[in-house]
């Protein structure tokens, strides 16, 4: 009909917004809900919280963790980054191969920290974040327009140097003076190459996959 607006938004876009926004609400909930004190982290999280001594007798964690956050400015700042996250995936317009190659990232993530045995505890929704932008990015690498693949290349860079900056070979914590907690730069990393190479194997198949798909006649 001439003069309508079709919407050209996929469906699986809109999953990927309703996953970020749900991780961030459900941490709200185990953060707040789970509180005992004010000045405390959420009574939960040692039940929660990732401990690569616990990783094969609780895997749970690797899902768990990222709901776990030791302040509120660690929460807020989560909070803000998944709804950036979100808002990344609305843009680029996510097929369900990138959603999929995101979802597969979450424990992925977590395990990622085992190389880094000394780091006892971890929590937080930032290592998942990064995966997603990282997966969303390599979508468009692969199957954006020409302005498209320059985002996605831009940002990817955008990412490396935002993990150089936080040194992670200097050890498995940091302490930005902004920041009330220790800060895993390892768990960034993790998110950023997890995201990236799962997102990357999808779209491979899927090129793969349509390469060789049966054409009828």
């Amino acid at each position: 009909m001439t003069g309508s607006r079709v919407d050209t938004t996929p469906a699986s876009t809109w999953v990927w917004v309703a996953i970020a926004l749900a991780m961030a609400a459900t941490s709200v909930i185990v953060n707040l809900g789970g509180r005992a004190d004010a000045a405390l982290t959420s009574s939960w999280t040692p039940a929660l919280d990732w401990q690569p001594a616990l990783a094969r007798a609780e895997p749970w964690r690797a899902w768990t963790a990222v709901f776990v956050h030791y302040s509120d400015l660690h929460l807020a700042a989560n909070l803000a980054g998944s709804v950036g996250v979100a808002a990344w995936g609305w843009v680029a317009r996510v097929p369900a191969r990138t959603v999929v190659a995101w979802v597969i990232a979450w424990p992925l993530v977590q395990w990622g920290l085992l190389m880094q045995p000394e780091l006892q505890h971890y929590g937080g929704l930032s290592g998942m974040l990064h995966a997603g932008i990282a997966a969303a990015a390599v979508h468009l690498i692969f199957a954006g327009t020409r302005t498209q693949r320059r985002i996605g290349g831009a940002v990817l860079v955008g990412l490396v140097v935002k993990l150089l900056t936080e040194s992670p070979w200097a050890g498995e914590i940091s302490h930005p003076a902004s920041w009330d907690i220790a800060v895993a730069p390892g768990a960034h990393v993790s998110g950023v190459l997890v995201g990236a190479v799962v997102a990357a194997l999808a779209e491979v198949l899927h090129r793969t996959t349509s390469t060789h798909a049966p054409v009828g006649g």
